[in-house]
């Protein structure tokens, strides 16, 4: 049988590359990949490199994927994709996938494809990142939904970085690897609702895929892996009081009151704290109290932000923070069930990324990683300080360094079976 254009890519990652008469000691996949001369894109190369025609053909492939994966983008780009708005955007997934001749599965703005020779007795890797957006910050120079690449290889545009970029470049990989010999099964997920940790988004989703046994989750983390993740609570509190005349010396400002509460929380302390993650985070983020000048207000609301670690459950950090707090006010959730994540370091996973050289680290940041039963690994291209800016944008490189690193860390990776 004639193997395809990516089987025999696969065959020039397998062997070792030739030196190069002297010019240099070795090279490895990640430098013929970056110094490539692309019929779309050529730059200079400072030294002269020969390659076999096998070798021409895995750089043909690779700039193939990147290119298609910086197309792909920009019309993402240009399709406003707000959570809870993403069928256009799920559209142009579900098409790009039936294009590139894998079988395309949609509920709702979910979108997946598994990958040919599915078989039941292997383990399950998942790839997702996510297809929705917040909506623009104030302060663009440029249109957010008008993709436009600049002269130092930047494309501007909402969505570029958090999380369009570890979309397709996930997909780049999911259309290599499908073609390769694994000893797991491949799924890729484009999921949406991320951003509002909505019901609708990959909660829905999970049980119509296949068990996975382990994910990767593209958000911008600039290539290196967050194998722990920061749940997430939001609490609200009512603090009471006795209205007055604020004139006289009468009432009882629940104001005054709310701000003992908030002192508390300020100054509590866990006894535990995690050593990816740090201390539990409380951030008191949001305050509502009085109807009018004159009047001692009797009611104050106040909203806190709770970031979670795996030291404690959120069912336990909850009472914690309630027993702490005590009877001036009852702190209540709005839902217990974004849950610290992450991934052992002892995981296959995790050690081929430290032998790429990456560092793992804990995220304070929250994804869908919340949501998944199962291990999972945070890494995608992008710098997380750009999310939800003015004039966000990724770097071409990062978009090539992503697919690579991909490629890289799973191809022939041993994923071992969750009893």
């Amino acid at each position: 049988m004639e193997k395809s254009r990516f089987q025999v890519a696969k065959l020039v990652q397998c062997r070792q590359i030739r030196k190069s008469a002297g010019i240099i000691d070795s090279l490895d996949l990640y430098d013929i990949f970056i110094i490539s001369a692309s019929s779309r894109h050529c730059k200079k190369i400072s030294k002269l490199i020969f390659f076999n025609t096998l070798d021409l053909h895995y750089i043909c492939i690779m700039d193939e994927l990147y290119y298609d994966a910086l197309d792909l983008l920009k019309k993402m780009v240009s399709i406003p994709s707000f959570s809870r708005q993403e069928n256009e955007v799920a559209d142009l997934i579900e098409n790009e996938i039936t294009k590139y001749g894998f079988k395309a599965c949609r509920h709702g703005n979910n979108v997946w494809s598994i990958a040919p020779y599915f078989d039941e007795s292997m383990p399950t890797l998942l790839l997702n990142s996510h297809i929705d957006t917040v909506k623009p910050a104030d302060g663009w120079d440029t249109n957010p939904f008008v993709p436009f690449e600049t002269e130092d290889e930047r494309i501007y545009g909402l969505g570029t970085n958090d999380a369009g970029a570890s979309v397709v470049s996930l997909l780049a990989a999911f259309r290599y690897l499908a073609d390769c010999d694994r000893d797991y099964n491949l799924v890729f997920l484009a999921s949406c609702e991320e951003e509002v940790s909505g019901r609708n988004g990959i909660e829905s989703v999970l049980p119509l895929l296949p068990k996975a046994d382990v994910a990767i989750v593209g958000e911008p983390t600039c290539m290196e892996p967050a194998v722990a993740e920061k749940g997430l609570m939001v609490l609200d509190g009512i603090v009471t009081g006795i209205a007055g005349h604020a004139a006289r010396n009468e009432g009882e400002n629940a104001i005054y009151n709310a701000m003992d509460v908030i002192t508390a929380l300020r100054e509590l302390t866990f006894e535990r704290e995690s050593e990816m993650l740090g201390p539990v985070k409380i951030s008191v983020t949001q305050i509502e109290a009085g109807k009018q000048h004159n009047v001692i207000p009797d009611r104050c609301k106040i909203v806190v932000d709770v970031r979670t670690t795996d030291a404690y459950s959120n069912i336990e950090t909850l009472e914690l923070i309630n027993k702490c707090v005590g009877e001036k006010c009852t702190l209540v959730p709005r839902s217990t069930r974004l849950e610290p994540s992450g991934i052992e370091e002892s995981h296959p996973l995790v050690k081929r990324l430290k032998i790429l050289g990456k560092k793992p680290f804990g995220s304070p940041t929250l994804s869908d990683q919340a949501l998944m039963p199962f291990p999972s690994v945070k890494i995608g291209p992008g710098d997380s300080a750009r999310s939800h800016t003015a004039n966000e944008y990724i770097c071409l490189h990062e978009v090539r360094e992503a697919i690579q690193t991909y490629v890289t860390l799973l191809d022939g990776c041993h994923i071992p079976k969750n009893e």
